[in-house]
């Protein structure tokens, strides 16, 4: 029996404003490193890595780390149209980028139609939010207001730290999760013309390719 290199394949993309902790969070998520220095994303940066799920279905995640300034708007729309499930990302610390997550949720829900996006909204940098006044930053997003906002709009929610590693995975996971569940009930399928979900590749003759699994992709785009 061949086993697969992977058995679906999952358009990501996160969504937030610009310096919340996008570009962190996927760096730790797919090389395991926290950056210390983190250039601001210029058009999209992509990603890849493959996970397991609950039953062991091997999915490769394809992950689009968006740029939240305005000007680079109109590129990371065309970007929406191909993705099963976005990352709402704020900064637990950033007031104002919490209270901007409705607009790009309802950015994401009008350019994937038709159809249904699953959505996470994750809170970024919780090891900032320290326990003393001189090197602690101060939390402006509760967690418990971010919980209820995520309930009321159906969203998962979880607070992670690209620096420390909590949640990170368990934040890809956790949409992975929901879009391959959606797969089993019939919900979502594998269309022609959209690359949202894919199905995956077979493992030609028992070869080996797990070397080539842990390879992150980069690309700039402009």
């Amino acid at each position: 029996m061949v086993d697969p290199i992977f058995d679906y394949q999952f358009r990501l993309i996160l969504i937030g404003d610009s310096t919340v902790g996008k570009s962190s969070l996927l760096k730790y998520f797919t090389d395991g490193k926290f950056a210390e220095l983190s250039d601001p994303t210029v058009g999209v940066d992509f990603f890849a890595k493959i996970i397991e799920v609950q039953d062991g279905t091997r999915i490769k995640l394809q992950l689009w780390d968006t740029a939240g300034q305005e000007r680079f708007r109109s590129i990371t729309k065309s970007y929406y149209r191909n993705s099963v499930g976005a990352l709402l990302v704020y900064d637990v610390c950033n007031r104002s980028s919490f209270e901007h997550i409705p607009l790009w949720m309802m950015e994401a829900k009008r350019h994937i139609e038709p159809h249904r996006p699953v959505f996470a909204l994750v809170g970024c940098k919780v090891d900032l939010v320290g326990t003393n006044s001189k090197n602690g930053a101060r939390r402006e997003v509760p967690c418990e207001e971010a919980r209820m906002f995520a309930e009321q709009n159906g969203l998962h929610h979880v607070e992670t730290s690209a620096k420390t590693g909590l949640n990170v995975e368990e934040a890809f996971v956790l949409v992975a999760q929901e879009v391959y569940n959606r797969i089993q009930t019939g919900e979502y399928k594998v269309e022609d013309g959209w690359d949202g979900i894919k199905t995956g590749f077979n493992r030609p003759n028992g070869m080996d390719f797990n070397l080539l699994e842990a390879e992150t992709v980069q690309s700039t785009c402009c």
